[in-house]
């Protein structure tokens, strides 16, 4: 095993995307090298495309973007046995210390010196090759295309967030947002038992997918009150008063203040909102006594913890289908024009694909 010279797509400034070759090492011990075959674009990478940051991660050098992979393997290091050499896999992009507390009782996600991907200073995987721990490598299975192999990622956001909030057989759940987290998290409700999945969008293009994916209910913000739908739906179906519709379990996955605020109001008394994306500016003014007098719980997400096996069975199986998610993709050489577009064409597209193969 050698080192291999591997072309990368760089982010060197405001909207500019390079090429560099780079020197990938030969894999240590437990970890694995390889060849990516596919990277969706997120909006977290557009987001540092437009803008250089998010938060409190800041751009402030040099930066590989792409976090949802899938590829080949090339070479293992000493210890590897999960994986071999032309195995098909998916890379889980967060890697945590596994030393600490959190890591210890399984909360991995909140590991406060996790690394992962495409997140400032740490690169991602837009590039030929890529070495990764082995414990955080996926094998797939050949009913899992290359494509729904790379959307793992975002769809262990939905499981993450179905587990939170607790979604159950027979549940009537509310996902405010139907972009590509809102579409998984449609996908893992369904598959937590949801029976009453309403999503509600300002686009119908993206509402046309949620419903093609599991929603039973869709509702287009722009020609009325979705709060009033979802209630007056909710209330006819648990045979309740109108004062009491809402649903089970309402999954904010916009990052918008007026999804943000919807969610708040949308479970019925006893119900729980999850805020699996949050609104651009850390104040904001909700309606929190209302919540407080439903006893409306809420509930945080950020990423997600032991999610990866789980999609791998959702998809492999059948009952969840990420390759619908892909609308536009681009060759691994126009991997500026592909973040452009995603940029402009957000009410268009719902996920684009580069194939770095």
């Amino acid at each position: 095993m050698t080192t291999i010279s591997s072309k990368t797509s760089v982010l060197t400034g405001h909207r500019t995307l390079g090429w560099e070759q780079r020197e990938v090492a030969t894999p240590g011990p437990h970890e694995v090298r390889v060849q990516v075959a596919r990277i969706g674009v997120c909006g977290s990478d557009v987001h540092y495309f437009t803008h250089g940051r998010i938060g409190k991660f800041i751009v402030e050098g040099p930066l590989v973007l792409g976090h949802e992979v899938s590829g080949v393997v090339d070479a293992v290091g000493e210890g590897v046995t999960r994986v071999k050499p032309g195995d098909r896999v998916a890379l889980e992009p967060g890697v945590p210390c596994r030393r600490c507390t959190y890591c210890k009782t399984g909360a991995y996600n909140l590991c406060p010196d996790m690394t992962f991907m495409a997140t400032p200073p740490v690169d991602g995987a837009l590039s030929e090759y890529v070495v990764w721990p082995d414990d955080f490598v996926f094998p797939v299975p050949d009913t899992v295309s290359d494509d729904a192999a790379a959307l793992l990622e975002p769809l262990a956001v939905g499981i993450w967030a179905a587990r939170k909030g607790d979604v159950r057989p027979g549940h009537s759940v509310a996902v405010l947002g139907a972009g590509p987290i809102g579409c998984t998290t449609v996908m893992a409700a369904k598959a937590a038992g949801a029976t009453t999945i309403i999503a509600v969008d300002l686009e119908d293009f993206r509402l046309d997918l949620a419903r093609q994916v599991g929603a039973t209910h869709t509702f287009n913000a722009r020609s009325g009150d979705a709060l009033a739908y979802i209630r007056e739906l909710c209330a006819e179906r648990d045979g309740l008063p109108l004062s009491h519709g809402g649903v089970d379990v309402a999954f904010e996955t916009a990052g918008s203040l007026p999804t943000t605020r919807l969610t708040l109001a949308a479970p019925k008394p006893g119900g729980v909102a999850v805020l699996v994306g949050l609104p651009a500016d850390p104040e904001v003014s909700l309606d929190i006594v209302s919540a407080a007098s439903r006893e409306v719980t809420l509930r945080g997400v950020f990423r997600y913890a032991n999610c990866y096996p789980a999609a791998v069975e959702l998809v492999a199986s059948g009952a969840v289908n990420l390759d619908a998610l892909v609308t536009h993709r681009y060759a691994f050489d126009q991997t500026p024009a592909a973040f452009e577009f995603a940029d402009r064409e957000k009410k268009t597209s719902m996920k684009v694909m580069i194939d770095v193969s």
